[in-house]
């Protein structure tokens, strides 16, 4: 492993990454093909907050937060720190303190596949918290890691800069280079839901609105009334009718 902080990485432009968050992580992840998620292992401490920003990443040795503490120092305004470690941990590698000092350089939460600790206090101060654990384990600050150099989280690599989109949906990652991109098919699928939207508002049903019913036969789905399924259940259990 490197042992090197990066100080300035190219960040995605942070008007196109506001805009990009307003559409939530789900519509975003599905606008990109099911791209970017980075799974049900990340989870927001507190239920109820929505961000984006650009990522600054720290990579730590298990139960040791020294690069957390180098992280804070390439913080800017707008940015969301992400947390990886070399090797699984669960540990509490963050906690009350590092929030508020982030808070203090305007980051906008972090995104972690340790544990994190405080979670009260966290959620006093409003410092938004998606992460892989909830611990109370404490940790040393010994092992050199890096700052800004590619990470992964839940099967996803990011680097430093990338757009990193958060809510009560997860987390997902949108490269540096993929944001304008994204926005657009963002925009367009959050128009195409709206209109949907509207259709069932008015009693269309998702099996004609999407041609459903061409599926259904396909798969050999039959409608039946309640007395024809009756019947053909009481034929295959030879008549009885019995439940087995």
């Amino acid at each position: 492993m490197d042992k090197v902080i990066v100080t300035d990485p190219p960040r995605a432009p942070l008007d196109r990454v506001d805009a990009l968050a307003a559409y939530g992580v789900a519509t975003v992840h599905e606008a990109l093909g099911r791209r970017g998620y980075a799974g049900t292992g990340i989870r927001p401490v507190h239920l109820g907050s929505r961000i984006g920003g650009t990522a600054v990443t720290a990579l730590c040795w298990p139960g040791d937060n020294l690069m957390i503490h180098a992280a804070v120092e390439q913080c800017r305004p707008g940015d969301v720190l992400v947390v990886a470690t070399t090797s699984p941990c669960t540990d509490g590698l963050f906690g009350e303190l590092f929030a508020t000092a982030l808070m203090e350089r305007g980051v906008r939460g972090l995104v972690t596949t340790t544990g994190v600790r405080d979670v009260d206090d966290l959620h006093r101060l409003g410092f938004p918290v998606w992460s892989a654990a909830v611990s109370a384990q404490g940790t040393v600050k010994a092992t050199a890691g890096s700052v800004n150099t590619p990470v992964v989280v839940g099967g996803q690599r990011i680097c430093a800069g990338d757009a990193v989109l958060a809510d009560d949906d997860g987390v997902v990652c949108v490269p540096r280079a993929l944001v304008d991109q994204a926005l657009t098919r963002s925009r367009a699928r959050a128009e195409k839901e709206e209109a949907t939207r509207a259709a069932f508002r008015k009693g269309e049903l998702g099996l004609d609105r999407y041609g459903l019913r061409a599926t259904l036969d396909r798969l050999g789905v039959r409608y039946l009334t309640a007395q024809e399924y009756e019947a053909e259940r009481a034929a295959e259990e030879g008549g009885t009718g019995a439940t087995p």
